[in-house]
């Protein structure tokens, strides 16, 4: 139970620091539609999206090798050689990628970025340092560092919005909000290595093992190329067929819906590691009870949310952006988001089938999703606009976990806790009745109606029995725990 209680306090902290992140795009989002133009506003959603797909690609899947085989080492040593290793491949393989969009830049700036050839010229640099960035993320998530993984995820989120804020204020427009984005990189990526080369230093690798690690790593490229294809063919083809107008009411929306794909954020950066230490050790009871604890805190969390942002996406699009984009886009916020949920789900499943080594399968699951996404998209975004592109995710995502299902299934007997979700939906359905009944519009009526309905809907769940008091003691504790930390957190930065 200690361990559990362990795993959970991570999991507090680092979701804690992952909502506090995610407000980042919140903040931004008016900074931008209200200073800038829709269509620019639309060649700032292309270039993020590039910069967080492409280098996940470009690094060919060795920063999550890294977590899957360097969580058992101890030694100093073998620590320096596996991480130069992958190190020197990563810096190579960015290298690579950010030469072939230098090269294309002219087309990029004409097909994407409503040509603006100087933000083409200035992605692939950008390209290269998150490829970086990457890397050294996984290299505090294999050794669970995560209140220095968790610091520098928030210096991330906040450093882009003070600079991009303050370029874009300064009226530099679209380009000064992309040079304070690449600001923010470098300052980032500096401050990162500090800590890794005070750990273990530096050292010229022998690449012993690379071969293994590549034999890993490989297959997650088309899972990675794959999550590239589905938001190219989601914001790419809007952007080509509908024009940037409607990639920012999508955007917009999606920035709501994805609010779900976050929450699971904390559950894929830590299971992994403590899966992959426990498989080294042989306790395989340990991993059956992390994965099924870990599936009923995720759906408690994603449950109500789903509810929550379906009934609530008008006002908070209106207050966050314009009623233009409220608007354009807030009816498929509930599409989104319930995608969210069961692509959540199918990242803490995949965990299992990672941890067996068949990262073959899942590079399988998302080569079938980008070519059915690219099919669908073309299809359904033709009769139904940005509506059929959402329900065309949502698909692709119930496909990915029913398969997922399937494979893990074979591996670990998972629970699926059947009454616990007829319970959450039902006790759902009741908290968005009375939120539509209070109908909030202003900023402070929206927060407290929102509080109000997670209130009503976590005390009618305790009543109904979905939520055990064995489990409520255990959080309350953890809850605790999280408390200490943080005020010794606050501490330490006081002095």
């Amino acid at each position: 139970m200690q361990e559990y209680k362990i795993f959970l306090k991570k999991i507090g902290i680092l979701g804690i620091t992952t909502i506090l992140v995610s407000f980042n795009q919140l903040i931004l989002l008016p900074i931008l539609t209200q200073s800038l133009s829709i269509l620019e506003y639309g060649v700032w959603v292309q270039y993020t999206i590039t910069i967080t797909i492409v280098p996940a690609i470009a690094v060919l899947g060795l920063p999550y090798t890294m977590v899957r085989f360097l969580s058992p080492h101890k030694s100093r040593e073998e620590i320096q050689e596996v991480f130069y290793s992958l190190g020197f491949t990563v810096v190579l393989g960015s290298l690579l990628m950010a030469i072939i969009f230098m090269l294309s830049a002219t087309f990029l700036a004409k097909n994407l970025f409503n040509g603006n050839l100087f933000v083409a010229m200035f992605l692939p640099l950008s390209l290269f340092l998150n490829g970086l960035t990457l890397l050294f993320f996984d290299f505090f998530r294999t050794f669970q560092e995560m209140k220095r993984y968790s610091l520098f995820s928030f210096i991330q989120a906040y450093l882009v919005v003070f600079l991009v804020a303050a370029l874009v204020f300064k009226g530099y427009g679209i380009n000064g909000a992309i040079i304070g984005l690449i600001i923010s990189q470098l300052i980032l990526i500096i401050a990162m290595y500090i800590p890794i080369l005070r750990k273990i230093g530096f050292k010229i690798p022998l690449f012993s093992n690379l071969k293994e690690y590549l034999n890993f790593g490989l297959p997650t490229i088309p899972t990675n190329l794959s999550f590239w294809i589905l938001d190219i063919t989601d914001r790419y083809l809007i952007g080509l067929f509908l024009g940037l107008s409607f990639v920012s009411y999508y955007s917009a929306a999606y920035l709501l819906g994805n609010l779900i794909s976050i929450i699971m954020s904390p559950f894929y950066t830590l299971l992994l590691p403590n899966l992959a230490l426990y498989h080294a050790q042989g306790r395989i009871q340990k991993i059956k009870t992390l994965i099924n604890y870990s599936l009923k805190l995720f759906l408690i969390i994603a449950i109500p949310l789903f509810f929550l942002l379906s009934v609530l996406s008008l006002p908070i699009l209106k207050v966050l952006s314009n009623p233009e984009i409220a608007f354009g886009g807030y009816f498929i916020t509930p599409i989104l988001a319930l995608g969210g949920v069961f692509f959540g789900l199918y990242g803490i499943m995949s965990q299992v089938i990672i941890l067996e080594k068949k990262t073959r399968i899942t590079g399988n699951i998302w080569i079938i999703c980008a070519v059915s996404n690219l099919l669908m998209d073309i299809t359904f975004g033709f009769f139904w606009g940005i509506i059929g592109i959402a329900l065309t995710s949502l698909a692709v995502y119930i496909f990915a976990f029913i398969i997922s299902l399937y494979y893990s299934l074979n591996y670990i007997r998972l629970e699926l806790y059947p009454w616990f979700l007829i319970k959450s939906i039902l006790t759902g359905f009741l908290m968005c009745i009375i939120i539509i009944i209070l109908n909030p519009h202003k900023p402070l009526d929206i927060v407290l109606t929102a509080i109000l309905g997670l209130s009503l809907y976590y005390l009618v769940l305790w009543k109904l029995g979905g939520i055990q008091e064995k489990e409520l003691i255990f959080v309350k504790s953890f809850f605790e725990d999280i408390q200490y930390s943080l005020k010794q957190l606050i501490y330490r930065l006081k002095i």
